[in-house]
């Protein structure tokens, strides 16, 4: 493998109420729009808590897969389980192409320069942007080709998707939820628990691609910090769930979207 990337492990040692702070702001972020905030951690790994790009996506990958287990169970009691299982052939289109893309997305992360991992960051963060912007602020129409073009066009969508999780280390619901709406013709409260079944093994792949790089001690060398911003994502999401529909979506979203900008550029510029 050929990187230019510290593998040596970063240990953190910022205090415990502060990691669950800032995992609890986050977590609230996201779950006032119901997403897991992975978007928003991952910025602050990096700028605030001093991790180099690779070990931040792989810790937010591992804080995501915690975050999205424990939200799976309270989705699935939401939406009937017939409902969801009415759609299987939707889940298995994208995880056809989302796996692989989260194979090959992990794998050209930990061969990227450095330099050039935070700008892909920066612009994968300026995709996400825009997709959350058109998921909460415009009505989502459907697409919906005829089968024999919508089974290689959600094996594509998912390929993209699947690359675009593991390089930033999200769950990618963001994406997974209007691709699932436009694509597939499903509601978008049906597409949410869709998202999950979709997201889930898909992060599980890019986590395994990364656990075989030498980048993937930073996990191992920060545990405890992983566990107490995990543990403060959850808490928050719940907080975040409860005030759903106190914000306005057309002051909220733009937002939470221009937070995404500013990000994006810091990392962009970032050495």
């Amino acid at each position: 493998m050929t990187t230019d990337q510290d593998l040596t492990p970063t240990r953190v040692t910022h205090s415990p109420p502060l990691v669950f702070g800032v995992g609890a702001v986050i977590g609230v972020l996201g779950g006032m729009i119901g997403l897991g905030g992975a978007e928003f951690r991952l910025p602050l790994l990096i700028s605030l808590f001093g991790f180099a790009a690779l070990s931040a996506v792989i810790l937010n990958k591992a804080m995501s897969l915690v975050v999205v287990l424990s939200a799976l169970p309270a989705r699935l009691a939401a939406v009937p389980a017939s409902e969801v299982a009415a759609h299987w052939s939707v889940a298995v289109n994208l995880l056809a192409g989302s796996l692989l893309g989260a194979w090959a997305g992990a794998s050209w992360a930990v061969r990227m320069r450095s330099s050039t991992l935070y700008k892909v960051l920066a612009a994968l963060m300026v995709l996400m942007a825009a997709a959350l912007l058109v998921t909460h602020t415009t009505t989502l129409g459907t697409f919906a080709p005829p089968l024999w073009a919508q089974v290689p066009c959600g094996v594509l969508a998912g390929f993209v998707i699947g690359v675009v999780a593991a390089i930033t280390g999200v769950a990618g619901g963001e994406l997974l939820i209007p691709t699932i709406v436009l694509l597939f013709a499903v509601d978008i409260k049906t597409a949410g628990s869709l998202s999950l079944l979709v997201s889930l093994p898909t992060m599980l792949v890019a986590f395994a691609r990364y656990s075989r790089d030498g980048s993937f001690a930073v996990l191992g060398a920060n545990l405890r910090f992983t566990g107490v911003m995990a543990a403060g994502s959850i808490a928050g999401a719940m907080l975040g769930g409860l005030l759903l529909g106190v914000f306005s979506d057309l002051v909220l979203i733009p937002a939470l979207a221009l937070i995404l900008l500013v990000s994006a550029a810091k990392l962009a510029r970032h050495d």
